[in-house]
């Protein structure tokens, strides 16, 4: 076994408790899982978040979704115990009968998905539930204001097969304090809302949001006016006799992209990474001062070396930004709680490490690639990219739960402000 990674249960749970807390009180969270559950294993997180409270899991597709529903059967939870599995990404034609057969619940936006999953409902006698996901600006994914906008309801309407449960939209700059670009897809959304009202549709679900929304306590106000961050959400769901319904996906495995700096994180001091990424020294080796390291001899030893390799490269999701060369420093992994340099470049499947400085360092020990010490905001930082990226690319040849939860997290209390204009 090249690699492993190790799922730590009491932080899964922590972290959504941790979620909910700062949400407010009554707001569900649907847990997202999507991506493998960033890295995680959606099939080790599905029945964690589960047994927690998780009313609704994010999926990315229907083969995810169906994976998910039967890790959840596997752990011994009846279907009528189990939380809803909304397929987020839409589905495809060829993912229609899969997703009656196994209860998911697709996003749609598109007629032909739309009369694809009506055709597949047909055959059973309940109604199939659909969210539509309305494009507020974000121009991704969606049914954006248009002319389009009225017909692909009327196909949606004439689909009896069919039952609209749910009403989304997605924000680009949540982490952004008082963005011009939120407030406007907030006022977009109330819009194709009303839209959605006129044509007789009753959502019982209204959600919107991310890790990055809940977080922001000044999401939708002038840095100098801090609100309650999802106080819009419930006024929006109000108004039109919905639930409100937040969705949190990278604070859940410990993680939260830094907010601007006018607002301090009110999730990160509250999260643990779940996620710990582990190795075994494969060999060890002495080097003399003046040796070139790895491809190119970018990097040369400046003094008698003792280097570990590892069985783990770019191949496995080690990124080759880590790669050190003798101008440049790179990543870092843990030997005995101490830092071991990478030292020239991260390869394929292999990689060196400075253990010069480790003396007890020895063939089988563990090296921690991720985890505490090294996170996958410090991968980010050297490798110019974000943290899901980072937990999205690893590719552990196994991942396995560790310590079950043991006792309950304690939270200071959240402070609450006036409902805002919109």
């Amino acid at each position: 076994m090249n690699s492993w990674a190790e799922i730590s249960e009491q932080h899964l749970t922590a972290n959504y408790r941790a979620v909910l807390h700062i949400a407010g009180p009554d707001l569900p969270v649907l847990a997202v899982i999507k991506a493998n559950a960033y890295g995680h294993s959606a099939e080790l997180c599905a029945p964690l978040l589960a047994r927690a409270g998780a009313p609704w899991l994010g999926v990315t597709d229907a083969e995810e979704g169906v994976r998910v529903r039967n890790s959840l059967t596997t752990a011994g939870m009846p279907l009528t115990c189990q939380p809803e599995v909304l397929v987020m990404c839409g589905p495809a034609p060829e993912d229609a009968d899969a997703i009656v057969h196994h209860h998911l619940t697709p996003v749609v936006w598109d007629p032909a998905q739309m009369e694809e999953l009506n055709r597949a409902a047909s055959a059973t006698p309940a109604q199939l539930s659909v969210h539509l996901e309305v494009d507020t600006g974000m121009s991704r994914q969606g049914l954006a204001a248009g002319s389009a906008f009225n017909r692909t309801l009327e196909v949606l309407g004439k689909c009896r097969h069919l039952q609209l449960t749910g009403v989304l939209t997605h924000l680009a700059s949540a982490e952004v304090s008082g963005a011009a670009q939120t407030r406007e897809q907030l006022a977009e959304f109330s819009h194709l809302l009303t839209a959605v009202a006129r044509h007789r549709f009753r959502p019982r679900w209204l959600h919107v949001g991310n890790t990055s929304a809940i977080d922001n306590a000044k999401l939708t106000s002038e840095p100098s006016d801090p609100v309650t961050p999802m106080a819009w959400l419930r006024e929006f769901a109000d108004r039109f006799g919905a639930r409100p319904m937040l969705r949190s996906g990278l604070a859940l495995y410990g993680h939260a992209l830094p907010l601007d700096s006018l607002t301090d994180s009110r999730l990160h001091p509250h999260l643990h990474p779940v996620l710990t990424w582990k190795t075994r020294i494969r060999s060890l080796t002495d080097v003399p001062a003046g040796a070139a390291i790895g491809y190119n001899a970018t990097f040369r030893a400046a003094r008698p070396m003792r280097l570990a390799l590892i069985p783990v490269g770019y191949a496995d999701g080690l990124r080759r930004e880590l790669s050190a060369t003798n101008t440049r420093p790179g990543g870092w992994t843990l030997v005995h709680g101490q830092r071991a340099p990478i030292v020239g470049r991260v390869s394929m499947n292999l990689t060196t490490i400075d253990v010069t400085c480790i003396p007890e360092a020895r063939i089988g020990e563990e090296v921690t690639l991720l985890g505490p010490g090294i996170t996958a905001a410090d991968h980010a930082q050297i490798a110019g990219t974000i943290p899901y990226e980072i937990l999205c690319g690893i590719r552990p040849t196994v991942r396995r739960l560790v310590a079950p939860l043991t006792s309950e997290p304690t939270f200071a209390p959240v402070t609450t402000a006036p409902v805002p204009s919109i």
